[in-house]
C-alpha cells in the first residue's frame, strides 16, 4: 500500500488509466514508470532521483498545454516536449497532489486520446 500522498496519487491515476482500452503499465525511461496504449507511451510518472514524497507526471496535452502552463505546479516545457505539447506537472513534498487528482485524470484522458489510435480514443466517454 502506498505510503505518501504522492504515491497514493500515482497509484490512483494508474488504476484510473488502466480502465482505458488496451492500456498497460510498465517501465518508462531510466527510473520512471510509464502508461502505454498499444506500446505508445502517453504518460510518464517520476523523475531521476525523485524522492517518494514528490511526484512528476509528464503527459501530452494538445488542447490544454497553454492553459496548463499557467498553473503553479506545471514546469515550463522545453525543446521536443514543448514542440509536441507535452506538459510536466511536478508536485513537491509540500504540494497537495490529491487536490489536483481530478485535473490530472482529465489530462491523462486527453493524453491517451492524443496518442491512442482514433478508434480506441473514441471509446472513452
Amino acid at each position: 500500500m502506498p505510503q505518501t500522498p504522492h504515491q497514493r496519487a500515482e497509484a490512483e491515476l494508474t488504476k484510473h488509466c488502466l480502465t482505458f482500452p488496451e492500456t498497460s503499465a510498465g517501465p518508462g525511461w531510466q527510473t520512471t514508470r510509464g502508461l502505454y496504449v498499444r506500446q505508445k507511451m502517453f504518460c510518464v510518472f517520476g523523475a531521476k532521483g525523485e524522492p517518494l514524497n514528490e511526484l512528476t507526471v509528464i503527459m501530452k496535452l494538445p488542447i490544454s498545454a497553454e492553459m496548463a502552463a499557467e498553473l503553479p505546479f506545471v514546469r515550463e516545457a522545453r525543446g521536443w516536449f514543448k514542440q509536441h505539447n507535452w506538459v510536466t506537472a511536478h508536485f513537491g513534498s509540500s504540494d497537495d497532489v490529491l487536490a489536483e487528482i481530478e485535473t490530472l485524470k482529465g489530462w491523462l484522458k486527453q493524453s491517451y486520446v492524443a496518442v491512442a489510435p482514433k478508434k480506441l480514443g473514441r471509446m472513452l466517454p
